[in-house]
């Protein structure tokens, strides 16, 4: 069983969602409160990122944000967190906000959401981290994107060994559990050496 002390959620930040993602991003918000874990996020006060920090912060947590200075500039960080970064880009934001994690998740969100999940995730299969990476599969809303998954797998772009290297759960209490059991497979198993 790995320690998770800070878990770095990656979610939405529209806020113009159906109210049980927003509930999703509290329950875990407060699970995380429950268990001692701190939040590492990308600093926004808005969507459903807003939600998750604001239930952290009311059950007595530890938030860090990190957010580009584009974005702060917009009026878009949350001014509430225990301490928030101000980075120069994308790229600086995901590698500090990977640097602060022992494990990631995602909670629903779009296009950004997916592209740090699976940055996350390649980066565990190369193993340039061994962090656990997880999703909260709320009401199915990730259900395509795991037929996608399967679909890769089926066809060999995916390793029977990496198909399940992203942890689903559809609880908060679920996903903690199954990020602090999570394996990730060393390189020598599966890269072939020259």
């Amino acid at each position: 069983m790995r320690l998770i002390r800070r878990l770095c959620v990656y979610c939405g930040s529209s806020s113009d969602v159906d109210a049980r993602y927003h509930e999703a991003a509290a329950e875990l918000g407060r699970a995380l409160v429950d268990r001692g874990i701190e939040l590492v996020f990308g600093g926004g006060r808005v969507g459903l990122m807003g939600t998750l920090a604001d239930a952290v912060l009311a059950g007595g947590g530890r938030v860090y944000g990190v957010i580009p200075e584009k974005l702060q500039a917009l009026e878009l960080a949350h001014e509430g967190c225990t301490e928030l970064f101000l980075v120069d880009s994308m790229h600086t934001r995901k590698m500090m906000m990977a640097q602060l994690s022992d494990a990631f998740a995602a909670l629903p969100g779009g296009f950004g959401t997916l592209e740090e999940l699976f940055e996350a995730t390649t980066w565990a299969q190369l193993n340039y981290h061994r962090k656990p990476v997880g999703l909260l599969n709320v009401d199915g809303f990730y259900d395509p994107l795991l037929a996608f998954i399967r679909r890769a797998n089926a066809e060999g772009f995916i390793r029977d060994l990496h198909a399940d290297l992203i942890s689903v759960h559809t609880t908060p209490t679920g996903l903690i559990e199954g990020l602090s059991h999570a394996d990730i497979p060393e390189l020598h198993r599966w890269m072939p050496k020259p």
